[in-house]
């Protein structure tokens, strides 16, 4: 098992994520989807992992944004990014962008890997479900040879619902949040959707930021 940077959210885990999964975290915008990728990457640091961070940004604003969560990446990450990085990012050169990931992993296929990537949303609006389908799928397959964990985030509510299916099936493990409205009051949530290894988890869970800390707990109605 890998740690997903989140202590709670390891003990609902039975310890992390699986060795050799891709990990999807499926939320509306501005709910702290990338807050997971953050404590991912830097629980990863902290044990000598190789981390590549993916994004459709510039270095600088997730940068900008991890500081936001009290987050602390301190280490050699490796980024492909819209600027900043050690590669740029183009979302409409599929083939290079899938060559550019292919060789890093090569490189560094000796070591336990890490990676973040908030870019599948873009792509599925510059392209049909399908071409992404199989990039996703050829890509997550050649990620799988190595000893690494894949986590990305996709928008809520910006694509149709078989796509979003689509989307799922291909990963080993789906993360849910959303935001549940009580009167006047509304709750994050958090749900395992699934989980390779585990039995089906049909319950939510609240989850709040606090200064370095994602907070998770059983959620009442």
């Amino acid at each position: 098992m890998v740690s997903t940077g989140v202590g709670e959210l390891d003990q609902l885990l039975k310890d992390g994520y699986p060795d050799k999964s891709a990990i999807l975290v499926v939320g509306p915008p501005g709910i702290g989807k990338e807050a997971l990728g953050y404590w991912f990457t830097q629980a990863g640091l902290s044990q000598g992992d190789f981390c590549l961070y993916v994004t459709r940004l510039a270095v600088s604003e997730i940068i900008q944004d991890v500081k936001a969560f009290g987050v602390e990446i301190k280490g050699p990450t490796v980024w492909f990014a819209r600027e900043g990085g050690q590669t740029r990012v183009d979302i409409n050169d599929l083939p290079g962008l899938s060559f550019s990931i292919k060789e890093t992993l090569k490189v560094n296929g000796e070591r336990s890997i890490r990676v973040v990537t908030d870019i599948l949303s873009s792509l599925l609006m510059l392209n049909s479900s399908e071409t992404i389908y199989r990039f996703l799928s050829q890509l997550l397959s050649e990620t799988k040879q190595y000893n690494a964990v894949v986590l990305a985030t996709l928008e809520d509510g910006m694509h149709q619902p078989q796509v979003l299916a689509a989307m799922e099936q291909l990963f080993d493990g789906v993360l849910e949040l959303r935001l549940y409205e009580e009167g006047l009051r509304v709750h994050p949530l958090l749900r395992i959707r699934k989980m390779r290894g585990m039995s089906p988890q049909p319950g939510y869970y609240n989850f709040a930021f606090t200064h370095r800390k994602m907070e998770i707990t059983p959620y009442a109605k």
